[in-house]
């Protein structure tokens, strides 16, 4: 079952501003360790940044808080998996949100999906769970 959905589309030079204007600021403020060196070791860190700007957007949204109620940038954290799919981890306030919105007897999944296109970051999160007892195929990073 679906307990939660969200979109977000981020304009890169948007981002690239707002690193020209806070630089650190910023980015100690949003990002986790792991995102800061994904970017930095890339051509562009704007668009790194701004990808992972557009999937705590997204989560905060399908967590239905946005970035209220305990739920915070840095509660929410992107990574990839070594086959390359991204996934969020969740920890702090973002965390007890989700298992807040868990129904009892049922275990919850963060699926992103990421994709770029020009100067434009998106992101889609969607959030679901399924009986605990169901044995699955696929194990998540939560």
């Amino acid at each position: 079952m679906i307990i939660g959905i969200g979109t977000d589309l981020v304009d890169i030079r948007r981002i690239e501003r707002i690193l020209g204007l806070f630089g650190e600021r910023f980015i100690a403020r949003v990002f986790t360790a792991t995102e800061r060196v994904k970017a930095e070791t890339r051509p562009h860190p704007a668009a790194s940044y701004a990808q992972s700007y557009a999937a705590k957007e997204a989560c905060a949204k399908a967590l239905g808080t946005g970035f209220r109620e305990g739920v915070f940038w840095r509660d929410m954290g992107v990574d990839n998996l070594a086959s390359g799919k991204p996934v969020l981890t969740l920890s702090g306030g973002a965390r007890k949100r989700l298992e807040d919105l868990t129904p009892p007897g049922m275990k919850a999944c963060v699926d992103l999906t990421q994709s770029d296109e020009a100067m434009l970051a998106q992101a889609v999160v969607v959030i679901s769970a399924t009986p605990e007892s169901m044995t699955t195929i696929f194990e998540y990073k939560q």
